[in-house]
């Protein structure tokens, strides 16, 4: 059996959502370098992960491929807006806002607050559980970012840097907001996001006064947006599909770490010391994250959803009329009272309250 049994599929879609989006960073520095606008840029890549992914998804149903996925619906748009809204407008401006004022050193720092406000909005204001073991390993992670990113301390913080702590706050709730639709089609969420925030960042950046670059650049800038922002959302909305909002949050944070790692390989950045304690701290946190295991008897209610499924022991409906026979397979289908007892994260099907010393046990 596995080391780590209930880890599969979750927290390989994290940790590779992660990977992508890390391997982003560095692409980005190199046109940064070639006299792109941050502003710009971050419309450029916006927009090419919506690109991107639409031309994927015409692709895909042009050869007949089945997505087995549950589309948006009318009852998702108030959330719907609310994620594109913080996360695709609100959390861009604030960061150019605070960008433009405010020390790297200082921003570096800042922008680490987006995983904390994940994980704090999760665990506070969205209920998920938590335990010792968990915060231990967060910190860790979250330890190992910092220190990733310090560059001598931070300077004073000004507007700047409320403008850079209100964008992370913006992005932490986008993250727990999305997970409440992260049942529907994460390919069709990511798709939108990303059109909607390249959109509004692009003609924010143009009115400011960029200038459009080269169409090399822009060829270049919508690759690297397709896979470290397209692809890599998609892969994070899986991630809160199993794991939930903060444990997601929390392997999404190694991003730096990987991004560093492929700068080092592309750019010929040197290894520093930093670097390897860094890594040393989100190795460790990343160990008590998978070593979790939350375990204890919990009652399912009778509810109704749509979403991909397989027939396994939380689903044992029956099939009305016209519903998709071959698994996986998306229909509307009802969950029936169930009580039992295995380990689970707070996944589509484990949002259930906890009482007092509920799951807190460790690996073992």
């Amino acid at each position: 059996m596995s080391r780590f049994p209930i880890a599969w599929p979750g927290v390989p879609l994290a940790l590779l959502s992660a990977g992508l989006f890390g391997i982003s960073m560095p692409l980005a520095k190199v046109l940064l370098g070639e006299g792109v606008s941050p502003w710009l840029l971050a419309g450029l890549l916006y927009l090419g992960s919506g690109l991107g992914l639409a031309v994927l998804q015409l692709a895909r149903k042009a050869a007949g491929a089945s997505l087995a996925e549950a589309p948006l619906r009318r009852a998702d748009l108030p959330w719907f807006t609310l994620v594109v809204l913080s996360g695709g407008i609100i959390g861009p401006v604030l960061l150019m806002f605070g960008l433009a004022t405010t020390a790297a050193s200082t921003a570096s720092l800042l922008l680490n607050l987006e995983s904390l406000a994940t994980m704090a909005l999760a665990w506070v204001i969205f209920g998920e559980n938590v335990d010792g073991r968990l915060l231990a390993g967060a910190a860790a992670i979250l330890a190992g970012a910092v220190l990733l990113s310090w560059q001598g301390g931070p300077e004073r913080v000004d507007w700047g840097g409320l403008a850079i702590a209100g964008a992370c706050l913006a992005w932490g709730l986008d993250n727990n907001l999305t997970r409440r639709l992260s049942a529907a089609d994460p390919v069709q969420i990511a798709l939108i996001k990303g059109l909607a925030a390249g959109a509004v960042n692009l003609v924010l950046a143009l009115l400011a006064g960029a200038q459009l670059p080269s169409a090399a650049a822009i060829g270049g800038a919508a690759v690297v947006g397709f896979v470290g922002y397209g692809v890599s959302l998609v892969l994070f909305v899986l991630g809160l599909r199993h794991l939930g909002s903060a444990r997601t949050g929390a392997y999404f944070a190694t991003a730096p770490f990987i991004g560093a790692v492929v700068a080092i390989a592309l750019l010929g950045e040197a290894v520093t010391l930093q670097l390897v304690l860094a890594g040393l701290l989100m190795a460790i946190g990343l160990y008590l994250h998978l070593a979790e295991s939350h375990e204890h008897e919990h009652r399912h209610d009778s509810f109704e959803h749509e979403h991909r499924h397989t027939h396994d022991e939380h689903h044992r409906h029956a099939h009305r009329p016209g519903d998709p026979l071959s698994e996986p397979h998306t229909h509307r289908h009802r969950h029936v009272p169930l009580v039992h007892k295995h380990p689970h994260y707070p996944d589509l099907h484990h949002r259930h309250t906890h009482l007092p010393g509920h799951g807190h046990a460790g690996a073992g």
